[in-house]
């Protein structure tokens, strides 16, 4: 598994999470275990495909400074109608470049740990608070997990985001959306897709990649909460046309598709009860 397999283990956390509806008394936590069907590319720009199942768990916390939900686990410093300021988390696991025919014999991608401000500024919010648009700016630093943690520099994905909660005429679904760039610092983009002289073949010549701009993501989520579980799907499409590394020989394929399913079944929530404002 690569680099931007974190974007589909957070897309399947985000259905195990699911939409609650604002503004409604929900426990402080909740805990629970489920299954998510996944189909993804290798990393962005490969063109094999990786098709499985894998557990995702089931974490929801509503307090007042930590939180954990469908908009990842976080921080919040202070939230207001307009703007919402706090500490965002992501992590990527590691992938074996043997596994990888564009990357065969090269260092295996060690799995990272990112961490960053995350500033949301709110557009508009409907008066009962179940329809938002938003823009949501995430910046990380990027750290490799090891006994001797690489520096992997920074990514900005700035994603515009409209969520509509209990869809009319559907009760209980909830519609997430989002579309936005993906853009890394030169250290970001060359550990993905540069090649060294050393690993350079005939079919895969050395390439130095650069800062900047590193494509389109979209992103559709659809899901529903019942009494004791969680059932959800989404689609990603992403586009690396116009990426500063697209010339990259590890770049196979520009755009492509992703998608998956996940149910969770809540297991344990508190006795607490908590008022949740999305």
């Amino acid at each position: 598994m690569s680099h931007r397999l974190k974007s589909w283990l957070l897309a399947a956390l985000t259905l195990a999470t699911g939409s609650v509806l604002a503004d409604q008394e929900r426990p402080l936590w909740e805990l629970g275990l489920g299954v998510a069907a996944v189909s993804f590319p290798s990393y962005r720009g490969s063109d094999q495909t990786n098709n499985f199942m894998m557990p995702v768990p089931l974490v929801t916390y509503h307090g007042d400074f930590f939180k954990a939900d469908r908009h990842g686990i976080r921080g919040s410093f202070f939230d207001s109608d307009f703007v919402d300021l706090t500490v965002s988390l992501a992590l990527s696991p590691p992938a074996s470049s043997d596994e990888i025919i564009a990357r065969k014999n090269m260092p295996d991608l060690e799995g990272s740990f990112e961490i960053g401000p995350q500033v949301d500024l709110t557009f508009w919010r409907s008066e009962n608070r179940a329809r938002f648009f938003k823009l949501l700016m995430p910046l990380r630093v990027a750290m490799t997990v090891e006994s001797s943690p690489q520096n992997l520099g920074w990514v900005f994905h700035p994603k515009l985001n409209l969520d509509i909660t209990d869809i009319p005429n559907l009760p209980g679904w909830n519609l997430g959306l989002l579309a936005g760039p993906v853009i890394g610092n030169q250290r970001q983009n060359a550990y993905y897709y540069s090649v060294a002289q050393e690993y350079a073949t005939p079919d895969r010549p050395a390439y130095e990649a650069s800062g900047g701009y590193a494509g389109m993501q979209y992103t559709m989520g659809f899901s529903k909460r019942f009494p004791k579980f969680w059932v959800g799907t989404f689609l990603r499409y992403d586009n690396l046309s116009g990426a500063r590394f697209e010339d990259s020989p590890l770049v196979k394929q520009k755009d492509y598709f992703a998608a998956g399913v996940a149910v969770t079944w809540v297991l344990g929530e508190s006795a607490t009860r908590v008022m949740v404002n999305d």
